[in-house]
């Protein structure tokens, strides 16, 4: 079982992150490994996400706890392609800074440790891509959208090797992308 904790702060009402992030169906936004979220039920849901290869897995999860502005609990059901589970905390950042939002997530990779150092090799190493999303979701919170240029890295392995280095437009000096 793998486990990874990442943090972020955003400059946003507790209450605010939560209600984002409590729609699960918005999730694909910003966590570009998700393919969708399906919303069941008020505590299940259908989640599909992109695997190496090409490939996708696809898992029922329910939630477990839900605390509004302050937890979200979530554990996978029997019969998922990959067991996994973790928890969303919502905390008043010092000095009125906003809300830290703190992830726990584990889950049993498709193919044990093998599928583990498999995934990494194609770019997809889940404590990247978990930094990666909290970025995301950081700017959709703070600015509405999530800010892309040419030379933007779309988390580890989606976008590295397309990399290219930002660039104004043509005619507009000053503008930014």
């Amino acid at each position: 079982m793998l486990h990874f904790s990442r943090s972020v702060t955003i400059n946003r009402p507790r209450l605010d992150v939560y209600q984002l992030w409590r729609q699960l169906d918005r999730l694909p936004e910003f966590m570009l490994h998700l393919e969708s979220v399906n919303v069941v039920s008020a505590s299940r849901s259908h989640w599909v996400a992109k695997a190496p290869a090409g490939q996708h897995v696809e898992w029922d999860a329910e939630i477990t706890d839900d605390q509004p502005g302050d937890l979200i609990a979530w554990r996978s059901l029997e019969g998922s392609d990959v067991p996994n589970g973790g928890s969303v905390r919502f905390v008043d950042a010092p000095a009125d800074r906003g809300t830290e939002l703190h992830v726990d997530l584990y889950y049993e990779p498709a193919g044990g440790k093998a599928g583990s150092t498999f995934a990494k090799l194609f770019g997809e190493e889940p404590s990247l891509q978990l930094r990666d999303d909290l970025r995301r979701f950081k700017q959709v919170m703070e600015t509405g959208e999530v800010v892309r240029s040419d030379g933007s890295l779309e988390g580890a392995g989606e976008g590295a090797s397309k990399e290219r280095p930002a660039q104004a437009p043509k005619g507009k000096v000053g503008v930014r992308s």
